[in-house]
């Protein structure tokens, strides 16, 4: 008898804890907002270098990017021998980027150009026509 009334004291605190759980999330979801970006023109681009890059470099090309207009400086990534920087597409290209940044430092670097065939491909890896897809976009949509 006693350990009946204790598993059903647990299962009370549980479904309490579980119930606070939900509305905390669907809280959450009401009153959070989606992110609004001041910069709709940024865009990603890449810089193959022909031999690793050791911190020293790292260090350099970061300086050499920062200083570069139109480049989000907290937004330059280098490993191994690749840097990814995000840029304002109205003030520079990836192209002018790739000539100032050779044109600073001398690196033995190529731009990476996106081939044809992923040029056209749709970013979006969800099947957009999936019904978990427009599921989600109609909770998205009552919720905003």
């Amino acid at each position: 008898m006693k350990t009946n009334k204790i598993i059903k004291k647990g299962f009370f605190i549980l479904s309490g804890i579980f119930g606070l759980f939900i509305v905390i999330l669907l809280f959450h979801i009401i009153t959070a907002k989606p992110p609004v970006y001041d910069t709709p023109n940024l865009q990603v681009s890449r810089i193959d270098f022909n031999s690793d890059i050791d911190s020293l470099q790292a260090r350099q090309i970061c300086a050499d990017l920062r200083s570069i207009k139109g480049l989000t400086s907290d937004s330059i990534i280098v490993k191994r021998n690749v840097v990814v920087y995000f840029h304002n597409n109205k003030i520079t290209n990836s192209e002018k980027v790739f000539n100032e940044l050779i044109a600073k430092g001398r690196y033995d670097a190529k731009r990476y150009i996106l081939p044809a065939n992923l040029a056209n491909k749709e970013v979006c890896p969800m099947d957009q026509n999936s019904l978990s897809y427009k599921f989600s976009q109609k909770i998205n949509h009552f919720f905003n």
